[in-house]
């Protein structure tokens, strides 16, 4: 098993050198080429997903998946069209990510450096139940120039299989597409054959739950990228609309209770908790939301679940939130930063003072005023797909498209310029002057 994923992997990473050195319009035929494949092979996928889902059914009966897993699992001729097909094509439409100038700098007279975005090389990513995470990743990693390992979990096998078939038999044989830039694995042994494969694998991504995610972190050399919790709150500050804000509750609640980016907590503030909280509580009993309070805020509605200290560290993906009311703004940021996952936070307040302060003091990934964090997401802020959402600090942070799965290398362009020049007594002196200039390969390469 494990000589076969490193066989695979040797095989990516030369499709990776091949797959860096296509057009843009390479690319992006082979894009529609699998929308094209995915809209006339809708039913064989449809087929492939009821089959999991039979058998995904079974197992929540038995307790051995989460409600929230299997949601995310379904697919239908809807979200086939209007989510997978049109992230594919979206893809597409955005910009060539390779070769941009970063930075430019004269280092002397003639001596030039630069710069310029290259692709990681082999991904590995490993997710849980979405099997739209499979083509969502396929496509930006293609688009980037980076040849990719899917390993899906075992209880969409069967539709990750189909999906791989297509997308593999939409693009062999186009132009610049090289055989084995994409490789769908299968068996559960795999994963750790991935994590232990440091000398082959440039990045792996993790998509799924906290105890996948911290298995894979604990488990190799490998540089990961991606969040363990999406612990997200809204903050209800003294100036809010409340209005606006019970609507924006709502929404970042109920609009897909399962994602990562749902808030999980709501804080108010106490000078307008009185008429916040029984209006939040009316509206999530109307919407089928069960609310979790603290002493404060059950005070207000006189009866109801109390909250625990876990649930403040909860990350519920289902139809439950938490209430807290706090003093002010000081307050609701320390909350957040200590119980918060540095996914997506937002505050609702029509004060600009607060919102700023919110906005610059609160550790996230993402920051929102007024509006659902629902927003955190990789085609709503136009990057065309996500690989996922990273709470990295370093190379990347927030919904993750083409621009994360980059890296660069410089380019030094010199005329017989020796180093040895700029060295002892008589040495030449660096003008290192910023240069307003892009570098491109030489015309006739």
């Amino acid at each position: 098993m494990a000589d076969d994923i490193r066989a695979a992997t040797r095989t990516a990473r030369i499709a990776s050198r091949v797959l860096a050195q296509a057009s843009e319009s390479d690319w992006n035929a082979a894009l529609e080429a699998m929308a094209l494949a995915i809209e006339s092979r809708s039913d064989e996928i449809l087929a492939a997903n009821a089959a999991d889902m039979e058998a995904a059914d079974a197992l929540l009966a038995e307790g051995k998946l989460s409600q929230a897993l299997v949601d995310r699992m379904k697919l239908s001729d809807l979200k086939i069209a209007n989510a997978i097909v049109i992230g594919v094509r979206s893809v597409a439409g955005q910009p060539d990510p390779i070769g941009h100038t970063q930075a430019s700098t004269e280092l002397d007279k003639g001596l030039k450096l630069y710069r310029v975005s290259v692709p990681i090389g082999v991904i590995g990513v490993i997710f849980e139940s979405r099997p739209d995470a499979l083509v969502q990743i396929a496509t930006l990693c293609l688009k980037s120039g980076n040849a990719v390992l899917l390993k899906g979990g075992s209880e969409c096998r069967n539709t990750n299989r189909v999906l791989g078939q297509i997308l593999v038999e939409a693009t062999s044989g186009l132009p610049g597409i090289p055989e084995c830039w994409l490789h769908v694995l299968e068996a559960r042994e795999e994963v750790q054959a991935i994590l232990d494969l440091d000398d082959c694998i440039d990045l792996v991504i993790p998509r799924g739950g906290n105890e996948l995610v911290q298995h894979i972190m604990a488990n190799t050399k490998i540089p990961v990228m991606g969040h363990a919790d999406g612990i997200c709150h809204v903050y209800v500050d003294r100036w809010a609309d409340l209005e606006k804000a019970d609507r924006i509750v709502l929404d970042a609640k109920t609009d897909y209770p399962s994602a990562c980016n749902a808030v999980e907590t709501v804080l108010v503030h106490e000078s307008v908790a009185d008429e916040f909280v029984p209006k939040v509580q009316q509206t999530m009993a109307e919407a089928g939301v069960s609310l979790k309070y603290d002493a404060a805020s059950l005070d207000i509605v006189g009866e109801g679940d109390a909250a625990t200290d876990d649930d403040w560290s909860t990350e519920y993906l289902d139809m439950v939130l938490a209430v807290k009311v706090v003093r002010g703004l000081d307050e609701a940021v320390d909350h957040i930063n200590q119980f918060g996952s540095h996914h997506t936070e937002s505050i609702i307040t029509e004060d600009k003072a607060s919102a700023s302060k919110f906005l610059q003091a609160v550790d996230a990934a993402s920051v929102l005023h007024n509006a659902s964090t629902r927003f955190a997401d990789g085609f709503r802020y136009g990057l065309g797909a996500e690989v996922g959402i990273s709470t990295n600090r370093l190379h990347c942070r927030g919904p993750v498209g083409l621009e994360g799965l980059m890296i660069y290398k410089y380019v030094l362009k010199g005329d017989g310029h020796v180093a040895g020049d700029y060295q002892g007594d008589d040495a030449k002196a660096f003008t290192h002057e910023t240069l307003d200039e892009v570098w491109r390969p030489y015309s006739g390469a």
